[in-house]
C-alpha cells in the first residue's frame, strides 16, 4: 500500500515532496485519493503565482508598423512567451491542487497548441485560461472550438465557405474527440464546411463570427446530415460513443501507460464518470490495474523538472530572470517547454526521453538544480527519502555509495533510472 500511495502522487500530480509523502502514507489510500480529486478549500500554494497581466498583444493597433515597431513588438511577444512559461513552471511547483494542475498539463498536450505559430502569449493565456475554467469534456470542447490560439495553430482564420480549410476539423476528429479510424475524409471535408466563418482578431479577446464566410448549407457528417455549425459539429462528436472511450484511452497513455493498452474494464468505468475528467481520473486511481502499470511511465520533462523543483524547494519566481531563462533554454533543448508543443499531436511519451541526447541535457539540467539547491551532507539513503523513493537498485547504489561530493550525488540522484521512471 505504501508504494501504491507514492505511485499515485507521482502520477497524480507532478511528484511529491517528503512531508507530502509522509502524510499521505498516514491517511492511506483511499482518504489520499480523495483529497487529490476533490481538494477542500482554495489552492493557497497557487495563490502565491497569480496569473501575469500580459496588456494587449504588442502587435496589437499597429495597422502600418515601421519595421522598428515591428521589431520591438517581436522583442515583447518573445519576453511575454518567456514571462507565462516562467509563471506556469512555478505554479506547477506550488500548487497544492496538484491534481487539479497536473489535468491542466494533460490538456495543454492534448489540445496542443504552440506560442512559437501562435506568437501572442495573449491568446495562449486565454487558452490556458479556458483549461483551468471548463466544467468538464463537454464544456472545454466547445471553449475549445472557439479558442483563438487553437484557431490560428490550425489556419482556421483562413476557413471560408469559398475555401475550406480542414486543419481544425480533420484534428478534432483525429487528435482531440474520436481517435484514429474512428471517420472517413468525407467526414473531414463536410466538417472543415462546419467550421467557416471564424476570424481571429489581435485587438479582442474573442474571435469573431463571420457570415459573409460562413457555410450555412446542409453537411453529413457521421451519417447525419443537418446545417452544422462549429458548437452542433462538436455536440455530434460528444455524443458519438467513441468519444469518452477515447478520452479514457488517452487519460490511461499519459498517467498510467504509455505502451500497455487500457483494459477493457477499466475504461468501462472510466466511460462510465465521463465527461468530468476528473471522476474519471478517480476510476482509473482507483482500478485494480493502475498499482500494476507501476516502474512503466517515463517521467516527461516538465514532470521531471518541477518534481525535482518541488523536491528540492526551488521555484521560478526566486530565481534572478537570467538563471530562470537559462532554465526554459535547458527544457527547450531538453524538447518539453510550457506553451510550446512540437505539434499538433503533442508531445512524444515513453523511451523517447531516454535518449544519449536528451540524457546529455538532463544532466545538465540536473547540474543547474544541484547548483541552485546547494545539497550538504547527502547519502544514497537521504538522497532517497528526498526524493521520495524507496530505495535504490544494487546498482545504482554501487554507483552513488563512491560518490562523496553531495552536488554530484543529486546529479546522479536525478538522472537516475529510479527516478527517471514511474
Amino acid at each position: 500500500m505504501t508504494d501504491d500511495v507514492a505511485l499515485l502522487l507521482r502520477r497524480a500530480g507532478f511528484g511529491p515532496t517528503a512531508a507530502e509523502l509522509t502524510a499521505a502514507r498516514q491517511s492511506g489510500y483511499a482518504a489520499t485519493l480523495d483529497r487529490l480529486v476533490a481538494p477542500l478549500g482554495p489552492d493557497v500554494g497557487a495563490s502565491s503565482a497569480p496569473l501575469p497581466d500580459l496588456g494587449p498583444d504588442p502587435h496589437a493597433n499597429l495597422p502600418n508598423p515601421t519595421r522598428a515597431q515591428h521589431e520591438r513588438a517581436d522583442r515583447m511577444r518573445k519576453a511575454q512567451a518567456e514571462q507565462i512559461e516562467r509563471w506556469w513552471l512555478d505554479r506547477m511547483a506550488v500548487a497544492d491542487h496538484q491534481a487539479g494542475e497536473k489535468l491542466v498539463f494533460f490538456w495543454h498536450g492534448h489540445w496542443a497548441t504552440s506560442v512559437d505559430k501562435v506568437c501572442s502569449a495573449q491568446f495562449m493565456l486565454a487558452q490556458h485560461r479556458a483549461f483551468r475554467a471548463a466544467r468538464d469534456v463537454v464544456d472545454l470542447a466547445h471553449r475549445m472550438v472557439e479558442d483563438q490560439a487553437l484557431i490560428y495553430w490550425l489556419d482556421g482564420q483562413h476557413n471560408k465557405k469559398d475555401a475550406p480549410n480542414e486543419n481544425l476539423a480533420r484534428e478534432l476528429f483525429e487528435l482531440f474527440l474520436l481517435g484514429i479510424g474512428k471517420y472517413t475524409e468525407r467526414d473531414v471535408k463536410e466538417a472543415g464546411r462546419a467550421l467557416t466563418g471564424w476570424r481571429v482578431i489581435l485587438e479582442q479577446e474573442t474571435p469573431v463570427f463571420d457570415r459573409q464566410r460562413h457555410d450555412p448549407r446542409t453537411k453529413t457528417i457521421l451519417g447525419v446530415s443537418s446545417r452544422f455549425t462549429a458548437h452542433s459539429l462538436v455536440n455530434l462528436l460528444l455524443t458519438h460513443p467513441e468519444c469518452p472511450r477515447f478520452i479514457a484511452s488517452r487519460l490511461w497513455f499519459r498517467y498510467a501507460s504509455s505502451t500497455e493498452p487500457i483494459p477493457d474494464g477499466t475504461r468501462d468505468r472510466m466511460v462510465e464518470a465521463f465527461p468530468d475528467p476528473m471522476l474519471m481520473l478517480r476510476a482509473l486511481f482507483a482500478d485494480d490495474a493502475f498499482p500494476a502499470t507501476a516502474n512503466g511511465l517515463v517521467k516527461q520533462p516538465v514532470e521531471w523538472l518541477v518534481g525535482a523543483m518541488r523536491q528540492l524547494g526551488l521555484r521560478m519566481s526566486g530565481l534572478p530572470v537570467e538563471v530562470a531563462t537559462d532554465l526554459l533554454w535547458k527544457m527547450r533543448v531538453l524538447g518539453q517547454l510550457p506553451f510550446a508543443p512540437p505539434s499538433v499531436g503533442g508531445w512524444p511519451a515513453g523511451t523517447a526521453w531516454l535518449t544519449s541526447a536528451a540524457a546529455q541535457s538532463r544532466i545538465n539540467l540536473a547540474g543547474k538544480l544541484a547548483d541552485l539547491a546547494r545539497p550538504t551532507q547527502l547519502t544514497p539513503e537521504g538522497l532517497a527519502h528526498l526524493l521520495c523513493l524507496p530505495g535504490w537498485t544494487n546498482r545504482t547504489y554501487e554507483v552513488l555509495r563512491a560518490v562523496n561530493d553531495p552536488r554530484q550525488l543529486l546529479i546522479l540522484g536525478l538522472n537516475s533510472p529510479e527516478y527517471l521512471v514511474t
